[in-house]
């Protein structure tokens, strides 16, 4: 069974940064699309960013283009997504999973486990 970790979060004030990781074990991690989701108090978790397995292509939302990067590992089964000028509208609680191809702001997650995530707090 697929066990994912995300770590990372904390507080920071807007304009901050913060570098999110993923761990993945119990599974072949290469073979998967992974991405990076969010959620809002009240709100629904929403993808952020994604990135294939083949050849660490990278799909953003619109909202975090040119301020979030993502990235992975395949020899450490670890993704990474490294934020910058964070908002304070962006905090939430930030998760990982596998995704299907294509990517698209509506892209869900494709295992049935999520890990605990991880709190990113950004302060005005």
């Amino acid at each position: 069974q697929v066990q994912l970790v995300e770590s990372g979060g904390g507080l920071v004030q807007a304009g901050g940064s913060l570098r999110l990781s993923c761990a993945c074990s119990g599974g072949t991690f290469s073979v998967y699309h992974m991405g990076w989701f969010r959620r809002a108090p009240g709100k629904e978790r929403d993808l952020v960013a994604a990135i294939t397995w083949t050849d660490g292509k990278p799909y953003y939302v619109d909202s975090v283009k040119g301020r979030f990067t993502i990235s992975r590992d395949n020899d450490k089964n670890t993704m990474y997504l490294q934020m910058n000028s964070l908002r304070p509208e962006e905090t939430a609680g930030y998760y990982c999973n596998a995704v299907l191809w294509p990517f698209s702001a509506t892209t869900k997650s494709t295992l049935g486990a999520w890990g605990q995530g991880t709190q990113v707090t950004i302060s005005t």
